[in-house]
């Protein structure tokens, strides 16, 4: 106990309170140092996972609002087209829902009922709805750069949606979404049934040989 005894004398002695002194602010630096760098590099850690956060994001906006270009010229796609427009969306819809943003799959919800729509009026109404794919662009656009705001009025329309539309007349419009994307579908295919067709009708007829009016001439001369 001895060397515990001379340790606890040295550490009052007025002798020691310099390297005290020192050791103590030598602590706090390394200390605040680590602190600092953790900071930092959890600030870039951050930073990097916002980053490609809002990379995935615009990529995925991008993807739905060239979808609604697609969708409002749907009915002039061929099936093998839509088939591909189809698989983008729902590429697309993936993307958004697994975004860590709170309300993406309100969005993801709101962005499959509007293009179900733009769908629909390109059957009924014709080609190229312009301001209906401004619109669902610029509300896309919006909930990029305000979520919260954006995730209130998606879901107000959802819910608005939901209780204007009886469950007769949402029987009617799938037999009628139904009917139209038969009717495409059978276009397509007696396209393509009367192309073979024309092809051979439109045949042209072989032409005489070059040679036999040369036989003939030698056997006038015979």
């Amino acid at each position: 106990m001895q060397w515990w005894n001379d340790l606890i004398s040295w550490l009052t002695s007025s002798e020691a309170q310099p390297t005290l002194f020192a050791g103590a602010v030598l602590f706090v630096a390394v200390l605040a140092s680590g602190l600092l760098a953790a900071w930092i590099a959890s600030s870039a850690v951050r930073r990097v996972v916002g980053q490609r956060d809002a990379e995935l994001k615009t990529a995925a906006i991008a993807a739905l609002v060239d979808a609604a270009t697609e969708a409002s010229v749907w009915n002039s796609l061929t099936p093998q087209e839509q088939v591909l427009a189809d698989r983008t969306v729902g590429q697309a819809d993936i993307q958004v829902r697994m975004l860590p943003i709170r309300g993406s799959d309100v969005a993801a919800n709101w962005a499959a009922h509007q293009l179900h729509e733009l769908k629909r009026a390109s059957a009924t109404f014709g080609y190229q709805l312009d301001p209906a794919v401004a619109e669902f662009r610029d509300r896309m656009l919006d909930w990029q750069r305000h979520p919260s705001r954006a995730r209130k009025q998606f879901q107000n329309d959802l819910l608005r949606w939901r209780t204007q539309r009886q469950e007769p007349e949402q029987a009617a419009v799938e037999e009628q979404d139904a009917w139209v994307a038969e009717q495409h579908h059978e276009r397509y295919r007696s396209a393509t049934e009367i192309a073979p067709s024309t092809t051979s009708d439109t045949a042209p007829t072989p032409t005489q040989s070059s040679t036999e009016p040369l036989a003939k001439a030698d056997d006038a001369r015979a």
